[in-house]
């Protein structure tokens, strides 16, 4: 890959991934998730996979979005100056709740920063639970 090949990156260090379905675009998002971001990229969508190996994937809104089928999502990721947001489109109703609030009734994030410690059995159970529920159309 040449550098005029490269994703640019968007504000925040977002990178600008052009829309797909499938593993390629989600994976060339993490791939280009700068610094220590791309790992805690790739451990989620490993995670993620482990949990809901049927999981259908896209990137949308240069996001990598996580669902079960029929445009329907459960969850998005998104890269920002200092962490990656994990947006939880049912996580109001997961048990336990997600910490991050939002402005929409619905939808709970999880901040990921560079020194935090990801509870890796918390995370999955919620994948699964959020893998269970209506997924958000987009």
């Amino acid at each position: 890959m040449s550098a005029d090949d490269k994703p640019r990156l968007l504000s925040g260090g977002n990178p600008q991934i052009p829309k797909g379905d499938g593993d390629a675009p989600v994976q060339a998002y993490i791939a280009a998730m700068p610094g220590w971001k791309s790992a805690f990229g790739r451990r989620i969508d490993e995670l993620i996979v482990q949990a809901v190996p049927d999981v259908q994937k896209a990137v949308k809104w240069n996001s990598p979005l996580y669902g079960m089928g029929n445009q329907t999502w459960f969850l998005g990721l998104h890269c920002f100056t200092r962490y990656v947001k994990v947006s939880f489109f049912k996580g109001a109703a997961l048990d336990p709740v997600p910490p991050g609030p939002s402005r929409q009734k619905e939808v709970r994030y999880l901040d990921l920063h560079e020194n935090n410690a990801l509870d890796e059995a918390q995370f999955s159970d919620w994948i699964r639970q959020a893998s269970q529920m209506p997924g958000e159309r987009m």
